[in-house]
């Protein structure tokens, strides 16, 4: 008997958690925590289409923004900008890139566009409008292709 009750409220706890860890999608943008609408009304023109908030055992874990224009940004739980993505014919706001970063790109990569950008742990990853990927250190010092 004790069995049977001990299984029964394993399922319905797995249950539970489940539909906590569920994804949620929304057309509006006050989903996003404060620090994130701020990123987006300062450094885009464009609108937000879709806004996907990851959760995992019912916490927040990151947030997803599609823009009307296909850019993809991805946020932390906090707000802070974790990833940017544009089409190869934009390219990303100079706020979110280190201005070593830019020059380098200027420099050794005449003609290209940064099209996306990923903050890591010991640095950043760029994409170029013509595919390749370069690393750079917390600084924005290069230090390799990828």
């Amino acid at each position: 008997m004790i069995r049977k009750i001990l299984l029964s409220f394993a399922i319905i706890l797995g249950i539970t958690l489940i539909a906590q860890a569920r994804d949620n999608f929304s057309r509006d943008a006050s989903v996003l925590p404060k620090p994130a609408q701020t990123v987006i009304g300062n450094n885009f023109k464009s609108k937000v289409n879709l806004v996907k908030t990851e959760k995992t055992l019912g916490k927040v874990t990151e947030y997803e923004v599609i823009m009307t224009d296909g850019t993809e940004i991805s946020f932390d739980r906090d707000g802070n900008w974790q990833s940017i993505e544009v089409g190869t014919s934009s390219s990303i706001p100079s706020f979110f890139i280190l201005p070593a970063i830019s020059d380098y790109v200027k420099k050794n990569e005449s003609g290209q566009k940064i099209v996306g950008i990923e903050k890591e742990r010991n640095g950043f990853e760029v994409e170029l409008s013509n595919g390749i990927d370069m690393k750079f250190d917390k600084q924005g010092n290069f230090l390799r292709y990828d």
